[in-house]
């Protein structure tokens, strides 16, 4: 065998054991002896071994004590067990014990060589899959979540003391803070973290289907409702619900939600069985909910029952310190996503990034990222990379000064060593851009204000970069 496993050898039969010792050293193993049950536990207690190899019966003594002591203080060590009085149903008791393999005395080598070696593979797959759940964890926990901002830094502490509260929790900030990412954080954090997490954004639907969509329907609650539905709450039993832009809900909906929250128990939409779940809810909103209270738009009641744990994201320019960090950890899994080699901004594209405003915070940023990744072509990305909106050059053409006095100097350096096609690409991709934008990336309506057939609308802006999707976001 290539690998050398540490063995603690278990038997009453002083000449057996240590003839199998020897020969599992001749094996290369790593071999210590015991011959009943206090003395293994000595053992265990001076060294670490990756096995154990036992007999069933030692003396007076039952081998599954021993096994038992293993599962319970050294879950990580693997078990074999032989006995000269093996049957059926001692093979059964040995596994469901915590035994990985039985032996039947006489021993035979090549059978115990095997058996040591699949309980060595089956220890690696273990730790892989550990490994692989601990990766899994990471990235919807915090170390997802970058930032060296002291305010961050306080709101990440503050996740890890609310994980495994009971308690609602409310995330608020503009849009694209993160607010989601905080919300999965806790609840990969938390001891609910095998459970599931269901995320509704409330803002998306309208009421009537919003209280389906939360609590349930029977079948003939209302027209096409031919069979029931299970809620979100229920299908967060045991796990958490995030509600999303809950200051949408209408007064009605803010009444049931308040009941839910207090005594978690509801009705489906037009059934009378009453449900109980055990689900954890963190609930997010764009806006100053104290306000709305103030305002009569939400209810003072829910408003303090939400309001037990307030996380407050700041913006993007709040912690422009960490535009950055964001733009390099963006940039690299954007290129390893697409399979391209940019490696970088140059320091100008890096100072317009940090100097700007990022009204749509990181998930605009991120968006940009990709789009630059997307349409860029060097390895070193640079200003003109990077969309109107951030370089300043999203007037029209025609609109500054330069064009409205059509001086000499402007013909000329707009023209300047280009074909007539080529310089007005630029005039002609802006204009494209800027009535897709004001018709909401609606082609028909776009080619109908520019009074052109919508073929001839598709090949321009392909030809000019403009079919990308992303650029709706950017």
């Amino acid at each position: 065998m290539s690998s050398v496993v540490s063995i603690l050898l278990v038997d009453d039969d002083r000449h057996l054991v240590e003839s199998m010792a020897d020969w599992l050293r001749e094996c290369s193993h790593q071999v210590s002896t015991a011959s009943c049950l206090m003395e293994a536990k000595e053992k265990l207690l001076q060294n670490s071994y990756e096995m154990v190899i036992t007999d069933l019966r030692l003396g007076n003594e039952d081998g599954f004590d021993l096994i038992r002591h293993l599962r319970q203080q050294y879950p990580e060590v693997a078990v074999l067990v032989m006995t000269g009085y093996a049957t059926p149903s001692t093979a059964v008791e040995a596994i469901q014990a915590g035994a990985f393999d039985l032996l039947t005395k006489p021993i035979i080598d090549e059978e115990l060589l095997l058996a040591i070696q699949r309980a060595v593979e089956l220890r690696e797959i273990q730790r892989e899959n550990q490994r692989l759940k601990e990766k899994m964890d990471r990235r919807t926990g915090l170390e997802n979540i970058l930032s060296h901002d002291y305010r961050m830094l306080k709101i990440f502490d503050m996740v890890d003391s609310v994980a495994d509260a009971r308690a609602s929790v409310l995330i608020t900030g503009e849009n694209g803070t993160g607010k989601s990412m905080i919300a999965r954080a806790i609840h990969a954090r938390s001891s609910r973290r095998n459970g599931p997490f269901v995320e509704v954004a409330c803002g998306a639907l309208p009421d009537t289907l919003l209280e389906s969509e939360l609590f349930g329907h029977v079948a003939g609650a209302f027209t096409g409702a031919s069979h029931d539905r299970m809620g979100k709450f229920k299908q967060a039993d045991g796990g958490t619900l995030f509600l999303d832009e809950i200051g949408t809900a209408s007064p009605a909906m803010q009444v049931k939600l308040l009941r839910v929250l207090q005594e978690f128990q509801f009705e489906q939409l037009g059934g009378s069985e009453t449900h109980s779940v055990d689900t954890r809810v963190i609930l997010a909103s764009n806006e100053d909910l104290s306000a709305a209270v103030s305002e009569g738009r939400f209810r003072q009641d829910l408003y303090y029952r939400i309001n037990v744990v307030n996380l407050v994201l700041p913006s993007l320019r709040e912690r422009s310190g960490d535009i950055p960090l964001l733009v390099n950890h963006f940039l690299h899994e954007v290129a390893e996503t697409c399979g391209r080699e940019t490696s970088c901004f140059d320091q100008e594209a890096m100072s317009l990034l940090s100097a700007y405003q990022w009204p749509g915070n990181v998930r605009q940023l991120e968006n940009v990222i990709e789009r630059a990744v997307l349409l860029g072509r060097g390895a070193a990305l640079t200003v003109n990379d990077l969309p109107p909106e951030l370089t300043g050059q999203q007037d029209k053409w025609w609109a500054t000064p330069q064009a409205s006095q059509f001086g000499d100097e402007f013909a000329s350096a707009a023209v300047q060593g280009k074909t007539l096609r080529e310089a007005l690409e630029g005039p002609e991709r802006e204009i494209i851009l800027q009535a897709l934008r004001d018709h909401a990336w609606n082609r028909a309506a776009t080619a109908d204000a520019l009074d052109i057939n919508r073929t001839t609308l598709y090949k321009k802006m392909k030809r000019l970069g403009l079919d990308d999707p992303r650029l709706q976001f950017a």
